[in-house]
């Protein structure tokens, strides 16, 4: 079993940060559905700008608050409006990788879902495994293609 990224959004301004409350961090419900964040889901947290790393559990926040908030230690790591990456994982076997279909939301400063985005992972004719940033349109995003050898 390997570790996936299966979710990310990006971009987020944080809107609270409570280091009295127990540990968490509390995320917009509708957003996360969009993303597919489950409640209580163990989530990875990078700020951008101290670039600590944490991890928290999801406790969903009220639909459409637009409400992204840390608590516990982790609000150590960030202000209000400071912004995040939250990601997502997976557990998964290698022949799964291919049909996986992480979603990718960014976000812009009022908290709206600026871009979507998904990571597909494919095989190439010489079996070498293929990485694309695509956008909702099916756009390739301005990443190039990736590709590494297989194991």
């Amino acid at each position: 079993m390997r570790t996936v990224v299966a979710a990310k959004p990006h971009d987020i301004h944080v809107t609270g940060a409570n280091s009295h409350y127990r540990g968490s961090i509390t995320l917009d419900s509708d957003q996360c559905t969009s993303e597919g964040i489950l409640p209580m889901e163990f989530v990875d947290i990078w700020t951008k700008n101290s670039w600590a790393r944490i991890s928290a559990n999801v406790i969903f926040g009220a639909p459409a608050s637009r409400r992204w908030a840390l608590h516990g230690a982790a609000a150590h790591t960030c202000q209000v409006g400071d912004q995040i990456i939250v990601r997502g994982s997976t557990y998964l076997d290698e022949k799964e990788i291919a049909p996986l279909r992480p979603r990718i939301l960014a976000f812009d400063r009022d908290k709206c879902i600026a871009d979507r985005m998904t990571y597909p992972v494919t095989r190439d004719r010489t079996d070498r495994y293929c990485f694309e940033t695509l956008g909702e349109a099916g756009d390739v995003k301005p990443i190039p293609l990736r590709c590494a050898e297989s194991n």
